[in-house]
Parts: C-alpha cells; structure tokens; sequence
C-alpha cells in the first residue's frame, strides 16, 4: 500500500509543479508575426522582447484559464489528501484517504484535459490559419505532460485503496 502512495505522491508532486509552471508561463504558443519572433501564454504575449498583458476577455481564454486553476486546486487538495493518508490517524468510516486522493487527482486530469482540449481547438481552427508559420511551445507540452502524471498519481492511490481495501477484508475480525 505504501509503495503505491509512494508512487502517487511523486507523481502528484511532479504534476502539480508542472501544472502550475504550464499555467503561469507564455509559451502556449510561438509564431513569426511581421518577420519577428512572438510567443503567447494565458495571461500574456509576447513581441520579441516585450510583453503585455492579455486584456480581451475572450471566453476560450477563460474558460482554459479556469479549468487550469481548477486542475492546480484539485491537484493541490490530492497532495494534502495523500499526505494525510500516510498517517495512520483515526479516518471517516465511509471514505479513505487514498480513494479521496485519487478521486482528486482524476478531477485534476479531467480539468486539465478540457483545458487543452479548448486551447488546442481554438488554436488549431482560429489561430492557426491567423498565423502562416506557429507551433505549439513547452508551455503547452508541460499541461499534457501534466495530465499524464495526475492520471498516474490518481491510478497509484486508487490502487493503494485496493490494496488496503483487499487486506482488510481478508483480516478475521
């Protein structure tokens, strides 16, 4: 059991930098406008070496801009869920720790995965026929490199429920 919290407790540590790093950064996105360089994040862009603040409250920015808090909360709460599961306190008789920190960390790569998903679809059919020559940045790579890891932080905890679940139903009363 504890190997496998171990191993969701790595991987939610590592989605959750991640996730905020992805949310804070403006390299969501490089292109080439008017011959130079451009890159553009949730809360900024970029024109060579200057940068400004996204002032248009266009729905798909907000709406990726929340999901991808929403993912960071849900990952953070999973962090403290999964902390608190490796203290062996007196807990809920209906609920454990590990499913309520895996259970947590699939909301985080829910809202992160409809978070790319609309940034990516916006993108890719706005966006990309605006700008000839655009690419996807380490911004956006970190969000699905995040997703992935969330995902297996919740696998490990849903696993480690199982396994605390299996031995203490086998255990004679």
């Amino acid at each position: 059991m504890y190997s496998f919290m171990g191993g969701g407790l790595f991987c939610a540590w590592v989605g959750t930098i991640l996730l905020v790093v992805a949310t804070a950064t403006d390299h969501w996105m490089q292109y080439r406008l008017s011959g130079s360089f451009a890159h553009q994040g949730l809360w900024r862009y970029c024109l060579g070496s200057k940068c400004y603040l996204q002032t248009d409250s266009i729905a798909y920015w907000n709406a990726t801009r929340a999901f991808m808090i929403l993912s960071a909360l849900c990952a953070t709460s999973g962090i403290i869920m999964g902390i608190m599961a490796f203290t062996h306190q007196p807990t809920f008789s209906r609920i454990s720790r590990p499913f309520s920190a895996g259970i947590m960390f699939f909301a985080s790569t829910l809202f992160v995965l409809l978070a790319l998903a609309i940034y990516t679809g916006v993108t890719i059919s706005f966006l990309g026929r605006r700008f000839g020559d655009w690419r996807f940045s380490w911004s956006y790579i970190l969000g699905w490199v995040a997703v992935l890891m969330t995902f297996f932080a919740g696998i490990f905890y849903i696993c480690a429920y199982r396994v605390h679940e299996c031995r203490r139903l086998s255990t004679p009363r």
